[in-house]
């Protein structure tokens, strides 16, 4: 198969964007400080090794489609939806809202690409829906680092 070109812009956005959420991921894992650094410190690598398999596994279909990928670190700059990454030390707190805004962006990248996608290549959607599962659940377990308990009325209905 030849991907179109709609195809490869739209997978090639996906890549630029894991690309970058694994090096600021990374940059994340380097300069974190503060409350359960230990913790976040060794969930960041797990997040940054999952994001990176996906960007090789993302890649590797491009090429299957006879695209050549581009993961350039001049293309990845320009074209990444995700904003970048604050340098020197970030608290922990920071970095898990930082990390947690760029999943989400990650995320709503591949559904905005995700039907054009579908239509041409079903099994490179199937391919983002293992993404998004994945990168979700990243999100909602970096995100319940900063969270505080719903109170019992907001969890049960009153009668």
């Amino acid at each position: 198969m030849h991907a179109s070109e709609t195809l490869r812009t739209n997978l090639q956005s996906v890549l630029v964007d894991l690309i970058a959420l694994h090096l600021q991921g990374k940059q994340a894992h380097w300069n974190i400080v503060g409350p359960n650094f230990r913790d976040l410190h060794l969930q960041l690598d797990e997040i940054v090794e999952g994001v990176r398999e996906f960007s090789d596994q993302l890649a590797e279909r491009l090429r299957a489609l006879n695209v050549q990928p581009d993961g350039r670190i001049e293309t990845v700059a320009a074209t990444t939806h995700l904003p970048s990454f604050p340098a020197g030390e970030v608290l922990t707190t920071d970095a898990v809202n930082l990390i947690t805004e760029r999943l989400n962006l990650t995320v709503e990248n591949m559904r905005v690409v995700h039907d054009a996608v579908d239509e041409e290549d079903p099994t490179s959607a199937d391919i983002l829906h293992l993404f998004i599962e994945k990168l979700e659940q990243y999100a909602w377990m970096v995100s319940a680092e900063n969270r505080r308990p719903q109170s019992a009325t907001q969890n049960h209905a009153q009668p």
